[in-house]
């Protein structure tokens, strides 16, 4: 049986689902600005004459695309919106959320649901981070390269196996990683080319089968090896958050070090400039308050953004 965990950190809450002390999926959530469910009353600002679009700003001051738009809905028109999806960073530029009317009353985003933990069991946190930050998903056999862009995640797969055994292989590993990384949207998958309709057939087959349990569409295999997998995307996933923001992820996972040290004495925060930038006064306050330590941060130029540590060090 699988249980979803949840450990509320600072900065961010994580969720893990643990089946037979492995974590077989992943959420992650960041608060602060428009997150999906959140259903609220916004100021409709921009809306071309004619169409069901427009941009709508929140409480909070963020901008969403609102679409399905009413008829009678203008500029300057407060109409109630549900958050779909929130705003996704990818490099430099930024997709503004997306939102449409509803009927529903206000209510805040949901929570990630689960049993609220102090601690995941050890190690199962700091595998998935690793393996997300890297984007390398191994098998045996062959490996799997996981690539966030602006129109899809693309994920290559090579190997050493022959075409169609390590297209085979790699579909209980492609379908596990979707789920540990939360993967959502357009996914396009770079099988090795297989010539023959039925070997096509043979791995459509199976990666159907490993995607049983997860809701989504499809297409076959064409010539050249390529699937395009779409499901609903309500949040960033992990490979994105540690991707397009990788100084505010390891801020984050910093912070979770911290408190995870044992040691008497003061917290040491060792990291590259830009990572110790990210940790705002009110995250430290609260590393403090949580820790009854004293905090020191030392800047480390040398150090790769997922680089930092923690220690206990005299006062």
């Amino acid at each position: 049986m699988a249980d979803w965990l949840v450990e509320h950190g600072i900065g961010e809450t994580r969720a893990l689902l643990v089946r037979g002390g492995q974590a077989i999926a992943a959420r992650l959530r960041w608060p602060g600005g428009l997150e999906a469910g959140l259903v609220e009353d916004a100021l409709l600002t921009e809306r071309a004459k004619g169409s069901g679009r427009g941009r709508a700003r929140f409480a909070c001051g963020e901008e969403a695309l609102a679409d399905r738009l009413p008829r009678d809905a203008a500029e300057g028109s407060t109409l109630r919106l549900e958050v779909t999806r929130p705003r996704m960073a990818e490099g430099a530029r930024i997709k503004l959320a997306q939102a449409r009317p509803t009927d529903a009353p206000p209510r805040p985003a949901p929570e990630l649901a689960g049993t609220p933990v102090p601690r995941f069991p050890p190690g199962l946190w700091e595998d998935l981070w690793a393996e997300a930050a890297d984007g390398t998903v191994s098998f045996s056999g062959g490996a799997l390269a996981f690539s966030p862009t602006p129109a899809m995640v693309l994920v290559d797969v090579d190997g050493t196996l022959p075409a169609r055994d390590l297209a085979l292989a790699a579909a209980a590993p492609l379908a596990r990683a979707i789920a540990r990384f939360d993967l959502g949207g357009s996914i396009g998958i770079d099988f090795p080319t297989l010539p023959a309709k039925d070997d096509r057939r043979r791995v459509d087959n199976a990666l159907g089968a490993a995607l049983n349990e997860w809701d989504h569409e499809r297409t076959a295999m064409n010539g050249f090896g390529f699937v395009q997998l779409v499901a609903r995307l309500e949040r960033p996933s992990l490979l994105h958050r540690l991707h397009h923001d990788a100084q505010g992820a390891a801020a984050r996972l910093l912070l979770r070090q911290a408190e995870l040290v044992a040691a008497p004495g003061a917290l040491l925060l060792t990291a590259h400039p830009a990572v110790l930038a990210r940790l705002t006064p009110a995250w430290q306050a609260e590393l403090a308050r949580r820790t009854g330590r004293e905090l020191r941060l030392r800047p480390d130029p040398a150090l790769a953004p997922a680089g930092g540590f923690a220690q206990a060090v005299a006062r």
